[in-house]
């Protein structure tokens, strides 16, 4: 007899996000946020610049007229975050940044001198990320010729998203007019917790003032979308501080709001081990934080997108989800169709048809690569048949939470409960904790499921299952 898990039918509609703090203590395991499939760790040395031209002159060939969207990596801070996981370089010298601009300028020329020589013929670009690091610690005239020398390489589709990473303690509104008369509509605004006792442990002091007056200069400076960020978990945090930040946050009335989990893995990265082992929230405690946060949210009238991303009803990435066009690519969930992203700068991570690319790490690598007018990739990834398919799979559940099986096959030519014998069998216990539901039809995810996505999206990693190396990842929750 079939379960009530695996019983007939699903609905689109979207209930109130379920917590199931006993389903989230017994799932919270390492693993990846699926930006990609196969994730970053799998990218490797043997790929290099040639097999990076060769993905750029396949698009040239079969694809040129395909939007494309821009990333470009700035990793200057002035000063250091103490839980900070990205690639950055602690500077006050803005010497170094002018440097940068004028080699991401060569690396973007030879990029698109491959793609088309002919700047008119390029194709349109869809969306732009400015991210880092801090964006912003770039000066006007800096900012300006790297977004100047971008349009002429890429002419920008008119309704192209231009969006950009800014920390509320080094900008101004002047500074938020700039950026917009520049042609930046969407902005993210680091926030993480407004609690003194938490800012002073991760060396970030930010007043709610100079995060208001980012906030309400985006707005009256016509960005179209402005995004906070949060971070639970992180030391000397409490469930009424943070409580405190949410209301305080809930009030600027941002579109979206990402509420990352803080990942505490000081022998991966350095500035962590600033922080004091016991000043971490015990995991009960960051638990309660967590469903604080959900309810509160709800109550605000946010929406649940997926992994940590909430946003209002009326915002462009709800109404996506609830037509089925949401994606997820390196910058997290986006509205626009999947297209190919070229990523500028060191570390950055780009994606080329079936090809995966990141950048050389260090700045001295990445000058002395285009010195040598050389490309300064130094790893990625070729995608098989099988990484295609189940890329696909992995995405419709991150984005739609559900799966519809016979649109699957029809869209690989593939039967599926053959090539997925082993992932439909593993689904069974997350079935009967009810987590899933799984038929004939499809695979959905269930209201008391969507917290725990990433788990679910994981029995579909074929290089996870072969290796076991969870471990190298975040906890899920």
């Amino acid at each position: 007899m079939t379960s009530p898990a695996f019983a007939q039918g699903a609905t689109a509609r979207r209930a109130p996000l379920a917590f199931d703090p006993g389903l989230i203590r017994k799932y919270d395991q390492s693993g990846p946020r699926y930006t990609s499939y196969p994730t970053a760790d799998r990218f490797h040395e043997a790929f290099g610049p040639a097999d990076y031209v060769n993905a750029l002159l396949e698009r040239r060939e079969n694809r040129p007229r395909d939007p494309l969207s821009l990333y470009v990596h700035v990793p200057f801070c002035n000063t250091l975050c103490f839980y900070c996981a990205c690639n950055k370089v602690i500077t006050k010298d803005h010497g170094r940044s002018a440097k940068y601009i004028r080699y991401v300028a060569r690396e973007v020329d030879i990029v698109a001198s491959i793609l088309e020589p002919d700047a008119r013929e390029r194709a349109p670009v869809a969306q732009v990320h400015l991210g880092g690091g801090t964006p912003t610690f770039l000066a006007r005239d800096e900012m300006s010729a790297l977004m100047g020398h971008l349009r002429r390489a890429f002419p920008f589709a008119p309704d192209a998203e231009v969006s950009i990473e800014v920390d509320p303690r080094k900008v101004d509104a002047d500074t938020i007019a700039f950026l917009g008369s520049t042609g930046f509509n969407r902005i993210s605004v680091g926030v993480q917790d407004f609690d003194p006792a938490v800012q002073k442990a991760v060396n970030r002091i930010q007043s709610e003032e100079e995060t208001r007056t980012v906030v309400e200069a985006a707005r009256a400076n016509g960005f179209v979308s402005v995004n906070t960020d949060l971070i639970y978990g992180l030391p000397r945090q409490t469930v009424a501080g943070f409580g405190a930040t949410l209301e305080r946050v809930i009030a600027l009335s941002p579109d979206r709001i990402a509420l990352y989990s803080y990942a505490h893995v000081p022998h991966l990265f350095k500035p962590q081990r600033r922080i004091a082992p016991e000043d971490m929230p015990p995991p009960a405690d960051k638990l309660a934080i967590l469903a604080l946060a959900i309810e509160k949210l709800g109550v605000a009238g946010y929406v649940y997108i997926g992994m940590d991303h909430f946003a209002r009803p009326g915002d462009e990435l709800a109404r996506a989800q609830a037509e089925r066009k949401l994606h997820r690519n390196f910058q997290g969930y986006s509205t626009k169709p999947d297209c190919d992203l070229l990523a500028f700068g060191i570390s950055a991570i780009g994606k080329v048809g079936r090809t995966y690319v990141q950048n050389v790490r260090t700045l001295d690598e990445y000058y002395d690569r285009l010195d040598a007018r050389a490309l300064p990739a130094f790893r990625g990834d070729q995608l098989t048949d099988d990484d295609l398919v189940r890329r696909d799979a992995i995405q419709k559940l991150m984005c739609d939470f559900e799966l519809d099986i016979a649109a699957f096959e029809s869209r690989h030519g593939v039967v599926f409960p053959r090539a997925f014998a082993a992932e439909i069998l593993a689904l069974k216990p997350l079935a009967d904790d009810g987590l899933v539901e799984v038929d004939a039809a499809r695979i959905r995810v269930t209201d008391r499921g969507r917290m725990l996505v990433r788990t679910v999206a994981m029995l579909f990693d074929r290089h996870l299952r072969e290796t076991r190396a969870a471990a190298r990842y975040s906890k899920v929750i």
